[in-house]
């Protein structure tokens, strides 16, 4: 048998129940094709999967220091609770980061930790110690405020909500917001609600900077996921305070292609979330060059499905993350 053979059967003999999840991962590791594309000699292969195998569990370390894991590299690893940890309050969050090697964490609304704007002011100063004596960072929290609404009323109503939540976001020690566009209502000229979104995130972002909180725009929604829209969206609200989070979409990829698209934004990205890594016609790769060469020191997050065996997955999402920018 080749020695590519044996080395693939190693990876599986380790553990028989391994999740299907764990098998695309194991997958993408294993194709041989460096930072730029190009097929990976043979020996430089091996060495990468033999460092990778100490990252993704198994090797006898029981526990990965985040901090440690802050020494690989400018880009940092983060969890968004939507959909791994929705089930999980803050203590279990913490440990489960703290284990994989995460770094921090975006707490999305209404998920089991429990973050949100009814929060008294000494349960607000709680949140922020657990986090302040853990090595795990609040990246921030995650909310569903759109402002493409054509309904006036409502719109207020979402600005204010957005202003209370980022006070929560000041009070637990969080550094921003995540808010997120959803759509273009169809009876509406698209250029009246981008610049009604746009004008929503100048206040909103004004707003947030008095208390040193950002605002994070999620490249999401039917059509307002338009790379192009999204940046016209950027130009109206003008605002020092008010950024992307990048998103990882397949339509990244559409029009004049990605590089075209991430040349719009990434003067304005301020956190990234990403799917599953093993997804090959999505350019991570591609993604984590593109972030280092604009200098950018944030949080990469995964956005991913839960899973029965969380911790392994975890491992394994942290080894591809470390494979796919050499970093092992």
């Amino acid at each position: 048998m080749s020695r590519w053979g044996i080395i693939k059967i190693n990876f599986l003999q380790k553990d028989i129940d391994t999740p299907s999840i764990v098998l695309h991962y194991i997958r993408t590791l294993t194709i041989n094709r460096d930072s730029r594309g190009n097929c990976m000699k043979r020996r430089t292969m091996l060495q990468t999967l033999g460092a990778g195998t100490a990252f993704i569990g198994f090797n006898t370390q029981s526990n990965l220091s985040a901090q440690a894991a802050s020494k690989n590299g400018d880009l940092k690893l983060g969890l968004v609770t939507y959909n791994m940890a929705k089930d999980w309050d803050v203590d279990t969050i913490i440990k489960n980061c703290s284990e994989t090697g995460f770094q921090g964490v975006e707490l999305r609304t209404t998920h089991a930790h429990g973050v949100e704007v009814s929060l008294s002011a000494s349960q607000r100063k709680e949140t922020k110690k657990q986090f302040e004596d853990s090595p795990i960072t609040l990246i921030g929290l995650g909310s569903a405020f759109d402002y493409h609404t054509p309904d006036q009323a409502k719109l207020k109503k979402d600005i204010e909500a957005t202003k209370e939540y980022m006070k929560l976001a000041h009070d637990v020690g969080a550094s921003g917001i995540k808010v997120r566009p959803n759509a273009l209502p169809k009876d509406v000229p698209k250029e009246k609600t981008l610049e009604q979104i746009g004008l929503s995130l100048r206040e909103v972002g004004a707003f947030g900077a008095d208390y040193g909180v950002q605002i994070r725009v999620e490249v999401h929604g039917r059509d307002t996921s338009d790379p192009r829209h999204m940046k016209t969206m950027m130009d109206t609200a003008d605002h020092p305070n008010v950024g992307v989070c990048w998103n990882s979409n397949a339509n990244d990829l559409s029009g004049l292609g990605w590089d075209a698209n991430f040349d719009l934004l990434k003067s304005k990205i301020f956190s990234v979330h990403m799917r599953d890594l093993y997804d090959e016609e999505y350019p991570y790769r591609k993604l984590y060059a593109g972030l280092n060469e604009i200098g950018f020191k944030g949080f990469c997050m995964a956005e991913i499905q839960g899973s029965d065996d969380p911790i392994r997955v975890m491992k394994y999402y942290r080894g591809l993350w470390q494979a796919l920018q050499d970093i092992i």
